[in-house]
């Protein structure tokens, strides 16, 4: 069993995310801490130079209460979102909190994954710890 497991989770497929979610929540040891993580793709520079200081902090605060509110507001689950590119952005995130185990959903690859890769392809081939992909 697990001591922190994070379950990566897309707000676009909520029903994905629950089920990552009870699996996630089945591989923890008694006690083991839970995080929900979202990665919101971080804006163009370009783009950013014409938007108020706070709107990152602002949309990352917004996306956390909507996704709390689409897994269904877990008490036992750390709700986080951050920014940056998806499948680099999972792997720092477990190497820098201590994640023992990633779960993430993965769809069946298509012919543009041979190409460019999934994100769960990435987080399988470069996490520094157990990867549950859930299909």
């Amino acid at each position: 069993m697990y001591k922190h497991v994070m379950v990566a989770v897309d707000i676009d497929h909520a029903e994905t995310g629950k089920d990552a979610l009870a699996l996630g929540r089945a591989l923890c040891a008694e006690g083991a801490q839970v995080t929900a993580l979202y990665v919101l793709e971080a804006l163009p520079s370009y783009a950013t130079q014409y938007l108020p200081e706070d709107h990152t902090a602002h949309r990352i605060e917004e996306f956390e209460t909507a996704l709390a509110t689409e897994l269904g507001m877990p008490e036992d689950v750390t709700v986080k979102v951050v920014t940056g590119h998806s499948g680099a952005t999972l792997v720092d995130y477990a190497t820098t909190h201590g994640v023992d185990c990633i779960v993430i959903s993965s769809h069946k690859p298509g012919l543009q994954d041979f190409f460019l890769g999934s994100t769960a392809s990435r987080v399988v081939r470069h996490a520094p710890c157990s990867v549950h992909v859930i299909r």
